[in-house]
């Protein structure tokens, strides 16, 4: 009898591991350290990114696990924090909330901008802060779910994160609904370090019950991939068995492999018929750009296909800084100069250059040139 799991075995263990007793906690130590390990690979993936985006060296670790009541957040979190909330669409369904603290985030959003991360602080974040570490957790979130994808073996997508000032005595039950009615949320706290400017945590709460979303399909997919291994060991030791029994004992005498075996003749190869193939010069498609290109036999399936048409001027790079000091009457030189023939973007590429005219009140554009398609590219 084999001594493998088949996957109803693997699914009435896993039930078993849900049906937990009256008296046993919601979550185990077992799946604390899961979560614990998830969370260690998915946010060291994400640090990566958020070195990348910051210029700074970012570390990420030591994830330590907790489980808090609703009621105890206000205690745990005392002071407005920044949350960035992670809703999961597919592989996976649930919530989970980034926490960061105010400080933090306006250092990180100063770096975002170009800024040396040596500031002072303010009482309330801008929009142009909330807007930088939205961009930054955004990166940093679909790392992790990258990491997290390849860990569960599931096809995983979020939403865009959302990112807003949350203080957990007031207006915690309007932003994270999700939270609430969760009753109990599993908390794990990294330490984070950003070069020599952050020295702090950045926090994940988790619903109970995506917690254990995740342990399971974290259980499941190792269960899987354990008696996926087991299977091709037994079958490679099947094998080898089979190969010993069809060999003969180096052992046997030739007297006896003689006494045992009949006597064999080999029988003369046929030889077998000469192919003949028709071989002919290849033909290249040429690539003379004077030549012209004809369409492809089924382009009417794809004639009511919107396009979008852009026109562009020119263009140029402003700091940040730069940006903020705009204001009514302030003039930007574009790096064309003047009577350049404009650029014609069809979604975006390049197909054409123009100049500019007037029709009646409206502008439009001449069609001077068309770009080639070997230029395009």
């Amino acid at each position: 009898m084999s001594d493998l799991l088949s996957q109803d075995e693997i699914d009435a263990l896993l039930r078993g591991m849900n049906q937990a007793s009256p008296s046993s906690p919601a979550i185990s130590d077992q799946d604390k350290d899961v979560l614990g390990e998830i969370g260690n690979i998915s946010m060291g993936t994400a640090a990566t990114t958020l070195s990348i985006l910051l210029n700074q060296k970012v570390n990420i670790t030591t994830p330590v696990v907790s489980i808090l009541k609703w009621d105890e957040l206000p205690k745990e979190f005392p002071v407005p924090y920044v949350a960035i909330k992670v809703v999961y669409k597919e592989g996976l369904d649930g919530v989970n909330l980034l926490i960061l603290k105010k400080e933090d985030v306006e250092i990180i959003a100063d770096l975002m901008m170009g800024g040396t991360g040596q500031i002072e602080f303010t009482d309330e974040l801008t929009e142009l802060q909330l807007s930088a570490i939205q961009e930054a957790m955004n990166q940093m979130v679909g790392s992790a779910s990258t990491s997290l994808s390849s860990m569960l073996n599931l096809k995983i997508d979020i939403n865009p994160p959302e990112a807003f000032v949350i203080d957990f005595a007031q207006n915690a039950e309007e932003m994270i609904p999700e939270l609430k009615r969760a009753d109990e949320i599993v908390k794990v706290a990294f330490r984070m370090t950003i070069g020599d400017l952050i020295d702090s945590q950045i926090m994940q709460l988790i619903p109970v019950d995506f917690a254990k979303q995740l342990v399971d399909a974290m259980l499941k997919n190792a269960l899987g991939t354990s008696v996926q291994a087991e299977t091709t060991v037994q079958t490679q030791h099947e094998s080898g068995k089979e190969e010993v029994l069809r060999q003969p004992s180096s052992q046997t005498s030739k007297s006896q492999r003689t006494a045992s075996q009949p006597s064999y003749t080999p029988t003369p190869k046929k030889e077998q018929p000469q192919q003949v193939y028709n071989v002919s010069p290849v033909q290249f498609e040429s690539f003379d750009e004077e030549e012209e290109r004809r369409y492809p036999e089924n382009i009417e399936l794809i004639l009511d296909v919107p396009l979008e048409i852009t026109v562009e001027l020119g263009r140029t790079q402003k700091l940040v800084r730069e940006i903020l000091e705009f204001s009514t009457g302030s003039i930007i030189e574009l790096e064309k100069l003047a009577g350049e023939p404009v650029d014609i973007l069809v979604n975006g590429k390049v197909i054409a250059k123009g100049e500019v005219v007037v029709i009646d009140e409206n502008f439009g554009v001449r069609i001077t040139d068309i770009v080639n398609p070997s230029n395009r590219l």
